[in-house]
């Protein structure tokens, strides 16, 4: 076990504001979040049909609402750059459960998540309706797996995905995996996609521990959840969109692994300065 993952932040105690800010935050963004998944599941009904894999519709009222958090918790939001055009995937560090509000308010992407996710209560039902795709840790998964890459890929679907593998402290970016990256060098995918490597920084409120909104190791989801919401002077949160990249300017995944992790890792560490 790694230093960061031993060295967990306790949630601390919540006074009575904080109790206060728990409920009128958590009753606004969970009925907000609700509402909405109906409202998405039923316009699934009718885009399914007429679009099949492609989601014209719904991925809007996704970024609706990871928008519409933000401003319910008091988290500001500060975004560089833009995101690519392109067909293609996007590679981002990885720091808490904030990370899929984050990067579903600045564009419309699709998740790449560990299988496991698809079982949590609550998460798992938003995971799947807004068209996340599970992987497992398996190695006799693999085939199944590239095929599905494949087809979200040709489909247009935007896929994003965490390469070091884990959530971290978010004062740190860890060694990127290249496992997923090889999905992007089979049947001629490296001649017409691009990969885009974003950064996404968080900066505690002020006098807090830098590592506030991080969330790794053994951290419990809800005692997590339950200290973001009842933070009454909230930090921010800034997305840094770098130039996407062709993936057949790379000879493997291994190379194209290493220069979206030199990216993203000086680019946080500048940020983080700032």
């Amino acid at each position: 076990m790694t230093a960061w993952q031993e060295d967990e932040l306790p949630v601390g105690r919540i006074g009575l504001l904080g109790w206060a800010l728990v409920l009128g935050r958590g009753a606004v963004l969970g009925g907000l979040t609700y509402a909405c998944l109906g409202l998405l599941l039923l316009i699934r009904l009718v885009e399914r049909p007429l679009f099949g894999m492609a989601r014209p519709w719904t991925p809007h009222i996704t970024q609706f609402v990871c928008r519409a958090a933000f401003l319910i918790m008091g988290i500001r939001l500060r975004v560089q750059g833009k995101p690519m055009d392109h067909h293609g995937a996007i590679v981002a560090n990885h720091s808490s459960w904030l990370d899929i509000f984050t990067l579903n308010a600045v564009q419309r992407v699709y998740f790449v998540s560990k299988s496991e996710v698809a079982g949590w209560a609550a998460i798992g039902w938003l995971a799947r309706a807004t068209g996340t795709v599970f992987i497992a840790r398996k190695g006799t998964e693999a085939k199944a797996q590239q095929e599905v890459f494949e087809a979200r890929l040709r489909a247009g679907h935007k896929l994003l995905f965490f390469p070091e593998g884990t959530s971290t402290d978010a004062v740190r970016v860890l060694p990127f995996k290249s496992t997923l990256f090889a999905a992007f060098y089979s049947h001629g995918l490296d001649r017409v996609l691009h990969i885009q490597p974003v950064t996404v920084m968080y900066h505690a409120p002020k006098g807090a521990d830098p590592r506030h909104y991080g969330w790794w190791g053994t951290m419990d989801f809800a005692g997590h959840l339950l200290k973001t919401l009842s933070t009454w002077r909230q930090g921010s949160v800034e997305v840094i969109f770098h130039p996407e990249v062709p993936v057949d300017a790379f000879p493997d995944r291994k190379q194209l692994a290493a220069y979206c992790e030199r990216v993203i890792r000086a680019s946080h560490r500048l940020a983080a300065g700032a």
